[in-house]
């Protein structure tokens, strides 16, 4: 009888796991909106531009901890970025596209690290990007995620953006 008893749990416990790993919901899409500070930007003699900003990541997840992601920004505003002290070069509506590692190392954190290409039709940059976001999931596998990154770009500035996204696994 205790037999019986131990292969029904085991059993049970076998199906519950199982259970669990066919709701977990793989991909995730999300828009975001965010703004974009550029310190080395000027914008009509402005020296401080922070520009809206659009999103859709797309990302994979492998586990609940690890995945990558397709993160893409459309900078919603034409500025001038200072190079080399004196020349100012002019970008119109920049395309950023990265693809990043997805580390969720604590409850909700989730550390992201990648590499990119700022598209541009005067100067496209390369792009190493760092960031943080929080994904507080409200049911149906909905959730809305702030967002932090800082973006290195290869003609040395940085760029840092806050923002927040809806995102749905399925």
């Amino acid at each position: 009888m205790k037999k019986n008893i131990l292969v029904l749990v085991l059993l049970l416990g076998t199906i519950k796991l199982a259970a669990q790993e066919e709701h977990f919901k793989h991909f995730r899409i999300s828009p975001v909106l965010s703004h974009t500070y550029i310190p080395m930007a000027t914008n009509d003699g402005d020296k401080t531009v922070i520009v809206p900003t659009i999103g859709l990541d797309l990302e994979y997840w492998f586990n609940k901890k690890w995945g990558f992601g397709f993160h893409n920004d459309l900078e919603l505003e034409t500025f001038e970025i200072e190079k080399d002290h004196q020349i100012f070069v002019e970008k119109e509506f920049p395309v950023v596209l990265t693809l990043d590692a997805l580390w969720k190392f604590h409850k909700e954190w989730i550390l992201v690290i990648g590499t990119g290409i700022e598209f541009e039709k005067n100067e496209d940059l390369f792009i190493i990007r760092t960031g943080l976001e929080y994904e507080i999931e409200f049911g149906n596998h909905w959730d809305v995620s702030p967002t932090v990154f800082y973006d290195y770009r290869s003609n040395n500035f940085g760029t840092w953006s806050i923002g927040i996204g809806i995102g749905k696994r399925f």
